[in-house]
């Protein structure tokens, strides 16, 4: 058979001679003629013993005259690298290397480091043992084009792995800092449930005095792996190898993440907490496959301390007289009537606390970097109003734009009224600030779409009728009772004197007290919706609820027309009701007041205790003047009807002395 034959086809032919097959049988066996198998029979040899070392080219070395030039400049300075090389010769002759003869020189470099060059550095494996070390260290996921709600969002990930099973986890962090150390460190630990005996990282500013010769770690670091009795490491500078476990994961971590993100088909997220999930997620299924040695290295563990560490850093202050701070290399606004006043700022990891006087009076979201600010108009809106010649050329004046549609207003009032484009922004701003901004955002686009020229006064009137309450939502929505749980709670008779003669009747209660009956009033009648209060039963509280009034003069339709004043009983047993009620008249200055509708009619009747109920000596058949009686008089002309409170509709707990007694059904 043509071509060079390998070590196996000898092996072949062998294994043919040996079991007694004959030289011509064999060699057919093999796959070779018969004067290459009586070659390799007599030699005894394989074709790799037979062949013989090259020792000749195939066409001239072109650097066999510069190569001592060479040499010498690899021995001055080993890391210098074959295409700095090249390129030097290069421009030392032109024209006499061509760039195909890169390779070349490349691999005769490689040959001369690897027979006559310095030593390279040695690289020792090291025996790990369950719960012994933990490493950590910061990644930037920048390369991964993460998105939340369609904007990007730069971020780290501070990585925890477990040396002995590689079990890992991370958090989503802005900043190599301590305060994310300490919060990325938290977390890992008490997601394992329990602490290595060592912690390993870097030398990162934030954890290490890298100024100093000893390089010891802060003094924040020391109290945090203390509190949780936890040993800190570190590795030497420029050495990342020493904390190999957790860099050389870093890489295969953001391969898993995109291949995950691929499958997922989008790198956009609806929220930050739905990324952190889909991490979650990732880690999860990574960890699937160290489950067992994960579980050697979870009894190894040290416990957890009884709670976490609220870890911050405290920073003593003076407000300037701009009304800002500056804090960590960044400034961030604060109210101005702290200003000249020395405040404590806390700095957590993503925010900030303002606190004055033992009290926290504002929490800002921490910026990353330096030289950035953070300016909330309503904290200068006040002095921008009686100084607004400070705003054209104010510092931070973009700040002064809370979107988009702010700054089309203002655009638009410097080209129409330029003036007093600035008087009548910050005029809006101010109403931005003291009644809604979305409110006014909404009046400005509002304007806008409809042409009309952007004003403080319009846009006051449009937000003044926006905030007005829509009176159909004070309007009670009050379910149907279910009257067979007070079937099996009752027990006397039911008392159909009581029962309105309206067949129309919706039962629903307030408390134990009285219970109020809705009944459907005629087509025509109108009723004014307004709040009002309802009166305590003695020795209950005032049920949550609300009275409106009603253009009559009861609460039943007996009591329309019999001449009774409001507060006095019926000789049914109906109370009158109207304590802290406005006129029917008077719904334009009260909340919720809008136009008249037909409503229901409330009646209100008391039930009285039945036997076996503590603190009662009454019996189903006593009068109710008893129970009516402790109803107080409210004292006003108007009776009102009730809105209930959705609670109280549901049913609250009761006094177990209340009167009661059995609901009547409707017909």
């Amino acid at each position: 058979m043509p071509g060079r034959k390998t070590d196996g086809d000898v092996c072949r032919l062998w294994d043919a001679l040996g079991r007694g097959m004959t030289l011509v049988e064999a060699a057919r066996f093999a796959g070779m003629s018969l004067p290459t198998a009586r070659k390799y029979w007599r030699s005894g040899r394989m074709p790799s013993e037979m062949q013989e070392p090259r020792a000749w080219r195939t066409r001239k070395n072109p650097f066999e005259e510069v190569w001592p030039e060479i040499e010498a400049m690899l021995r001055e300075e080993p890391r210098l690298k074959a295409k700095t090389i090249f390129e030097e010769l290069q421009a030392k002759e032109p024209g006499r290397f061509q760039d195909g003869q890169l390779r070349t020189l490349q691999r005769q470099i490689r040959q001369w480091r690897a027979s006559d060059g310095a030593d390279r550095e040695a690289f020792f494996p090291q025996v790990h043992y369950p719960g012994h070390v933990g490493a950590s260290d910061f990644t930037d996921m920048s390369s991964l084009n993460i998105t939340i709600g369609g904007q990007t969002f730069p971020h780290l990930l501070y990585h925890f792995v477990l040396t002995y099973s590689n079990w890992e986890t991370a958090s989503i962090c802005f900043s190599e800092s301590f305060e994310s150390l300490a919060e990325g460190f938290q977390n890992a630990a008490w997601k394992l449930g329990g602490v290595p005996r060592r912690h390993r990282t870097d030398c990162l500013s934030a954890a290490v005095k890298n100024l100093s010769p000893e390089r010891d770690f802060t003094a924040r670091v020391y109290g945090l792996m203390q509190y949780y009795g936890v040993e800190p490491a570190r590795t030497n500078p420029r050495s990342p190898h020493e904390n190999g476990d957790c860099e050389s994961l870093h890489g295969h971590l953001k391969t898993t993440i995109d291949q995950a993100l691929l499958l997922r088909g989008s790198r956009d997220f609806a929220s930050r907490e739905e990324y952190q999930h889909f991490l979650d997620e990732v880690f999860a299924r990574k960890n699937a496959g160290r489950s067992q040695r994960f579980a050697e290295e979870q009894a190894a563990l040290g416990p957890l301390p009884t709670s976490r560490l609220p870890f911050f850093d405290t920073v003593k202050t003076k407000v300037r007289s701009s009304s800002t701070i500056r804090i960590k290399h960044n400034t961030y606004s604060v109210p101005s009537r702290l200003i000249g006043e020395e405040v404590t700022v806390r700095v957590f990891a993503e925010h900030l606390e303002i606190w004055y006087a033992g009290r926290c009076t504002e929490r800002l979201p921490r910026l990353h970097g330096k030289n950035k600010h953070r300016i909330n108009y309503r904290h200068v809106i006040t002095s921008l109003v009686r100084k607004p010649g400070a705003f054209e050329n104010y510092q931070w004046s973009d700040d002064l734009f809370p979107s988009v549609r702010f700054r089309m207003a203002y655009d638009e009032l410097r080209e129409r009224l330029p003036s007093r484009a600035i008087r009548e922004y910050l005029t809006i701003l101010h109403l931005a600030a003291t009644e809604s901004e979305a409110a006014v955002e909404a009046a400005i686009g509002q304007l806008l779409d409809e042409g009309r020229p952007i004003e403080a006064k319009a846009i006051k009137a449009r937000v003044s009728n926006d905030q007005r309450p829509n009176d159909a939502a004070t309007d009670p929505n009050v379910p149907a009772p279910d009257f067979g749980q007070y079937d099996a709670l009752l027990q006397t008779e039911l008392d159909t004197d009581e029962v309105a003669d309206n067949g129309d009747t919706v039962a629903a209660t307030l408390a134990i007290g009285p219970v109020c009956c809705w009944t459907q009033p005629p087509e025509e009648a109108s009723i004014e919706a307004a709040p009002a209060t309802l009166p305590a039963v003695a020795g209950h509280d005032a049920p949550t609820g609300s009275l409106a009034p009603d253009t009559k003069s009861s609460f039943d339709k007996e009591g329309q027309d019999d001449g009774k004043k409001p507060g006095e009983r019926t000789e049914t047993g109906t109370a009158r009701v109207a304590q802290g009620t406005p006129a029917a008249d008077d719904s334009g200055g009260v909340r919720g007041g809008g136009p008249s509708r037909p409503k229901r009619i409330a009646q209100l009747r008391t039930v009285s205790g039945g036997p076996g109920l503590s603190g009662t000596g009454r019996t189903s058949g006593e009068s109710d003047h008893a129970a009516l009686a402790a109803i107080e008089d409210p004292g006003r002309e108007e009776p009102g009807r009730i809105q209930t409170d959705p609670a109280t509709a549901e049913g609250e707990p009761t006094n177990e002395d209340a009167p009661w007694r059995r609901l009547p059904r409707p017909r």
